[in-house]
């Protein structure tokens, strides 16, 4: 187990017993990759064009990422558990992959622009891996890449606060679900939340090798 992995996994425990505290400890209803799969059914393809901010405050473009594979997942900070469990999980695949995890961008995409400024990202994905690549943007540009990905969020608040409106500890009921993007921005495949990271790097080294054989 690597230095990366330990600690990643060190603060997916954390994370979840501590800011899940402070958001009320309330899963935030995953998605397990049902809503993505029957898309593809219907010849619908995730993806597509976007500009957002990435968590060195630069402003970024799906074109920046080209040669690429990415492996793209929505979240936000104060997610009390499918975030950091799932970040973890990234982290560990991306030791899995070895020498391929050169060839792969992980981007967490937040859900929570109002709260995920691109310091509090670079913070909070710095806990997981140097790898990891936080995107916020303004709520437009976040509506826009979750439409492209077909990702439901929204805003959630605790029934019981006095005062629902105005909850600081307030809840992003969202997707969760992982994309695999090729180089070119395809889409390749996508993977259920607790997808296991060995099955995860698997599949990713099953679709590098596809993509060489292509000859794309």
């Amino acid at each position: 187990m690597t230095r990366h992995t330990l600690t990643a996994l060190i603060m997916a425990g954390v994370l979840a017993l501590g800011v899940g505290a402070a958001a009320l400890a309330r899963s935030p209803g995953p998605d397990t990759g049902t809503a993505a799969v029957n898309a593809e059914q219907r010849g619908q393809v995730p993806g597509g064009p976007f500009t957002l901010t990435d968590h060195r405050g630069q402003q970024v473009t799906d074109m920046d990422y080209r040669g690429k594979f990415l492996l793209v997942f929505f979240g936000y900070t104060f997610c009390p558990d499918v975030c950091p469990t799932t970040l973890a999980e990234v982290a560990l695949t991306l030791d899995l992959l070895g020498d391929d995890a050169a060839r792969l961008l992980p981007l967490f995409v937040s859900v929570d622009p109002a709260r995920d400024s691109p310091t509090l990202l670079a913070d909070y994905v710095g806990l997981f891996h140097p790898d990891i690549i936080g995107l916020t943007g303004t709520i437009d540009q976040i509506a826009q890449i979750a439409r492209g990905y077909m990702v439901h969020f929204e805003k959630a608040h605790d029934a019981d606060a006095a005062d629902p409106t105005d909850d600081p500890y307030y809840r992003i009921d969202h997707s969760a679900f992982t994309y695999l993007m090729g180089p070119d921005g395809s889409y390749r495949t996508v993977f259920a939340y607790g997808t296991p990271p060995d099955r995860m790097a698997q599949k990713i080294r099953g679709q590098m090798a596809a993509w060489t054989k292509e000859g794309v």
